[in-house]
């Protein structure tokens, strides 16, 4: 199986299935001599993990992370940082009655097709719990970039029609966990968490959108052909499970507007710093950062598992009922703002270590 790899210069390297004794990861390229805080590489893991609230999966997971390899007295040696999260509450046995049937919208059937074989516990390597790995990641990416200034914050703008009454803005990571939808505008909050749980209690789910904003970001990087940042991030994000929409800036609604209106044009500001007066760009032109705002909005498709009968058909092409049992999100929303952040601090850091190499 290919494709278990992300990264260039900063890579990562993920193993595991939803319901084996454990995921893990190596991250690779990561230089020596940087002094990790563990326990903020855990706090980010405890945004993910499952059982965090009512909104969210019951399953219950510490996401523990333990250190293989690759530090020393706290430090990062330059070696690969080998790491383990363990499954401690995984139950197999609800899966039993997927053994030879395709769930809708999942990667069974695909999955199946492609491979000649799958893991049906939980989905296996197709599962959301891989995304465990790429939190890891992405905290030891953050700390990498520290120094730059860079920040980078996602929250939930959208639950289906709930949507927040503002434009896309930096929230401190602080403000978006105040509210178990992380959504940082408190009565649109209340209104996705009672939307989120009339989808709870019918056996449904519900989707949405989150937004990513990253300040202090750093000029120049990207290339202007086929590696462009934006291109990058696609890669990044669409690897996300649920992803079904990605944009950057003004978005779709850009495509609605003329040039006139579109254009960011370029100023001095008191310090005689190159700025924009908008950005609608997103903090991306010519497929490479100019060190604005870069701006995100992911959307993200309601979870395929349905606490309900579904119909389907089996591997012997025969029409089933499959039933709705085992511990799932009613909105991956909540879980995914980490996901977002961490995979946007992958190609961030993998972009500014390849671009150290772009000048003499």
């Amino acid at each position: 199986m290919a494709g278990n790899t992300f990264g260039t210069l900063f890579s990562l390297t993920t193993f595991g299935e939803s319901h084996g004794k454990a995921i893990g990861g190596v991250i690779d390229g990561c230089p020596a001599g940087l002094e990790l805080d563990l326990e903020a590489i855990q706090r980010e893991l405890d945004r993910r993990r499952p059982g965090q609230s009512t909104l969210t999966t019951q399953r219950k997971e510490s996401d523990t992370v333990e250190w293989l390899s690759g530090l020393f007295e706290g430090r990062t040696t330059g070696a690969p940082i080998g790491f383990t999260i363990p499954n401690a509450d995984h139950r197999p046995q609800d899966y039993d009655h997927l053994s030879d049937a395709f769930r809708p919208s999942h990667a069974d059937f695909t999955y199946t097709k492609k491979y000649g074989i799958r893991d049906h516990r939980g989905g296996g390597r197709s599962s959301a719990r891989e995304t465990a790995c790429r939190v890891v990641g992405g905290a030891i990416a953050r700390q990498l970039l520290q120094a730059t200034g860079l920040e980078c914050s996602a929250y939930v703008e959208r639950v289906q029609d709930l949507v927040v009454p503002f434009e896309p803005a930096f929230f401190p990571p602080g403000e978006v966990d105040a509210h178990p939808t992380r959504c940082p505008h408190p009565s649109t909050a209340a209104a996705m968490e009672e939307r989120i749980a009339m989808a709870r209690q019918s056996g449904d789910t519900v989707g949405g959108s989150i937004v990513l904003v990253c300040q202090g970001m750093p000029q120049a990087l990207g290339n202007p052909v086929f590696n462009k940042f934006q291109a990058a991030l696609a890669q990044a994000m669409w690897s996300l499970p649920a992803v079904k929409s990605m944009e950057i800036g003004s978005g779709i609604a850009g495509t609605f507007m003329r040039g006139s209106a579109h254009n960011d044009p370029w100023m001095a500001d008191e310090h005689g710093t190159p700025r924009t007066t908008s950005n609608h760009s997103g903090g991306i032109q010519g497929g490479i950062t100019n060190g604005e705002n870069l701006i995100l909005r992911m959307g993200f498709k309601p979870v395929s598992t349905l606490i309900q009968p579904q119909h389907s058909i089996n591997d012997k092409g025969e029409e089933v009922i499959i039933d709705g049992v085992g511990r799932h999100d009613p909105c991956v929303l909540p879980r995914a703002v980490p996901l977002v952040e961490a995979m946007a601090l992958l190609v961030l850091a993998d972009h500014w270590l390849i671009n150290r190499t772009s000048q003499l």
